[in-house]
């Protein structure tokens, strides 16, 4: 390890200290999120600034910090089937009533695919809006292998049907799922989860004696799940740093100015989508302000991890801690949000490149036919996508196909794939936490109204 380079890490502690010492001082976890950002993406920024795109010395210091970014998903990512298995469980079982389960679902996943419908909408009218086209775009080495790669993958995918993709969420082997041994790991376990519940709930009242020793082992492992989450969300600043310093390093400048057309109009639907979800949560009584205050941290880390899986606790925990979102719905809205209906990777990324890629094959994008037909197959197909690995790729690999349109645009868009999937699973993990705050007001809307009803009767 050269001096320069142990001079780097020498000021990235420096960076961990200084933000240790904020946290010391009780600043709150918004204040240290931003914190993280900023100082982490000037270290970032420094180092390529310094030293210059691609020099060893960077790569060299970024083995070192990444062991803060990659071991703070990792321990998220640990605690995923746990937090997923022993929530559902401890809803289910502490329902007050057992049918509104069903309810809760199905609102649940109404919202996500209604959502995912919407931002499809809003892709299409932004790409049309910025003139995007697949024409001009280029192919280096990595891009024509790149295409190669997606092809290979395409066929693989497109004989794959709708009830294929549903069976893919029965957990055959819970024991496997509980690793995230399949794409369709998380539904599987929720699915688990649930049936356990339902089945403790059996026990509880053939055997009024075993009532009391379930709900007390029920509650005291969600308690000690729960602790765990909050300890690893303390770490959240330092992990946050450490993943916008290797991104912002590693970002090419020359890739983003050549297809900064496409990077502005993807933000751009993007943003569009976030005052979406603010009007949504405000038609059922929330403030989009206060909603996207207390959600923040939750999107900064979306943002800078990009994996809507490694969020879910943090979702589920912001929704119950500064949403008032029941645990029942905080989950599953997480867990479903994590895999079915993501906004940004399911319902933005395959909607532009299907419109931008149209026109080279004949077709008018624009055409009310094929973009009503554009929009139902996102919709389906963002159903199904965690059956097939889950992300935005495969979301185009499903729908351009399905559209009679080639796959090559996503390869040529590999060199700013990472800036954008940024914000794309912000924006999933967004559409996650208004599902599950739209359904929990429903819900406690419907319950008063029942409640009165029994009392008028």
């Amino acid at each position: 390890m050269s001096v320069v380079v142990i001079a780097a890490l020498a000021v990235f502690v420096g960076i961990l200290f200084f933000l240790y010492g904020q946290q010391k001082q009780e600043k709150t976890l918004s204040r240290l999120v931003l914190l993280g950002l900023v100082s982490g993406s000037a270290f970032g920024l420094a180092l390529q600034l310094i030293f210059g795109e691609g020099n060893p010395v960077i790569s060299q210091t970024l083995e070192w910090v990444n062991i803060v970014g990659r071991g703070y998903v990792g321990l998220l990512k640990m605690i995923i089937m746990p937090l997923v298995l022993v929530s559902m469980i401890a809803a289910v079982v502490k329902l007050e009533k057992g049918g509104a389960l069903g309810k809760i679902s199905g609102l649940t996943i109404s919202v996500l695919l209604v959502t995912t419908a919407i931002s499809a909408l809003v892709a299409i009218i932004v790409t049309h809006a910025f003139g995007l086209s697949a024409e001009g775009l280029t192919e280096g080495a990595r891009e024509t292998a790149r295409i190669a790669a997606l092809e290979s993958r395409a066929d693989r995918v497109s004989d794959l049907t709708i009830p294929q993709m549903l069976v893919s969420f029965i957990p055959t082997n819970p024991f496997a799922d509980l690793t995230g041994a399949r794409s369709t790991s998380i539904i599987a376990v929720v699915i688990f989860g649930v049936l356990t519940g339902i089945a403790a709930r059996k026990v509880m009242a053939e055997k009024e004696e075993l009532e009391s020793p379930i709900r007390t082992f029920v509650e005291a492992a969600q308690s000690i799940v729960m602790r765990l989450v909050k300890m690893i969300m303390a770490l959240t600043p330092y992990g946050i740093a450490a993943l916008m310093a290797k991104v912002v390093a590693t970002s090419s400048a020359t890739d983003i100015l050549n297809l900064l057309g496409f990077i502005v109009a993807s933000y751009v639907a993007i943003a569009l989508m976030f005052v979406v979800h603010g009007i949504l949560v405000s038609f059922v009584g929330v403030s989009p302000k206060s909603y996207f205050q207390k959600i923040w941290p939750v999107l900064t880390f979306a943002f800078t991890s990009r994996s809507s899986a490694a969020t879910i606790p943090l979702n589920v925990e912001a929704q119950i801690n500064k949403l008032n979102v029941p645990p029942a719905i905080a989950n599953l809205s997480a867990s479903f949000g994590a895999t079915i209906g993501q906004n940004g990777c399911a319902g933005i990324y395959p909607a532009m490149l299907a419109v931008m890629v149209a026109p080279t094959v004949g077709i008018d994008p624009f055409e009310i036919n094929f973009m009503l037909s554009l929009i139902a197959i996102i919709v389906v197909s963002s159903f199904g996508i965690a059956g097939v690995g889950g992300g935005a790729t495969f979301a185009a690999l499903i729908v351009l196909p399905a559209m009679g349109l080639p796959v090559t645009i996503a390869a040529l868009l590999i060199s700013i794939e990472p800036l954008i999937d940024m914000a794309r699973t912000a924006l999933n993990v967004s559409g996650a936490m208004t599902a599950g705050t739209i359904t929990s007001r429903l819900m406690k809307s419907k319950n008063s109204d029942e409640s009165l009803e029994t009392q008028q009767a």
